[in-house]
């Protein structure tokens, strides 16, 4: 039910966001931004009844059966959204690319003109694939909740949310390409909890910024002039 709830709302928030982005002079990132601070508001205030309570927990995959020590099991006990979502993003790879519904979105996204000279609705087409795009994005947020503590708190996204869309300006719009920088910066991410849980306690909250501090230097490297726009949607307003 949690994760359901949780695909649900942000299915709502994306829904308005295409609406909104539909309409002419609308910035989309500037949308998406103001969506995103309504959204943090929102779980404050509807989220505060359940701090406490524990939610049913997402089954962990246990990578680490083979070993006998207790510590490596601990390590390799892998969400399972995790396989989930890899193969979900190899599909959405094979779908844009081979089948009509995903050469349409993806069509509707660098030109409308095309779009409408083939007699379709570019903003239907848009809206559907970010309320659709939103649903699969609530559903990755409710796992912070449900497999990893458990419960729900404030702020325990810690800005992932804004990390990601580094990640698809990083990885070029590319399905396949945001899984190796996705593990890339949970990598970077897990450098802290992996030093505490070994004993290694100094600069832990130095190793939490990794994550940050590495999202800045890839892009500052990678946004070299016209780079940006490479890959990325052709009316997508930052590359207008």
């Amino acid at each position: 039910h949690e994760r359901d709830a949780g695909g649900h709302v942000v299915d709502a928030l994306a829904l308005l966001h295409g609406l909104l982005c539909s309409l002419d002079r609308v910035h989309d990132v500037a949308t998406g931004i103001a969506l995103m601070l309504l959204g943090t508001g929102l779980a404050f205030y509807l989220g505060k009844p359940l701090i406490q309570p524990q939610a049913p927990q997402i089954p962990a995959i246990p990578l680490g059966f083979w070993s006998d020590n207790t510590v490596v099991r601990s390590a390799l006990q892998v969400n399972a959204l995790v396989p989930i979502g890899i193969a979900l993003a190899v599909f959405l790879w094979w779908a844009f690319a081979r089948t009509r519904a995903g050469l349409l979105v993806r069509m509707a996204g660098d030109s409308a003109n095309a779009t409408r000279a083939l007699g379709y609705s570019v903003s239907g087409i848009r809206i559907a694939a970010t309320t659709a795009g939103g649903a699969i994005a609530g559903l990755g947020g409710a796992s912070l909740t449900l497999f990893y503590p458990g419960s729900w708190n404030e702020g325990i996204s810690s800005g992932q949310g804004l990390i990601a869309v580094a990640l698809v300006i990083f990885a070029r719009w590319s399905p396949l390409r945001c899984v190796g920088a996705a593990l890339l910066f949970g990598g970077a991410g897990a450098i802290g909890p992996a030093l505490q849980s070994v004993g290694v306690g100094w600069g832990y909250h130095l190793f939490n910024t990794v994550p940050y501090v590495l999202t800045l230097v890839i892009l500052v490297l990678t946004c070299k002039p016209g780079s940006v726009a490479i890959g990325s949607p052709g009316e997508l307003s930052s590359t207008r």
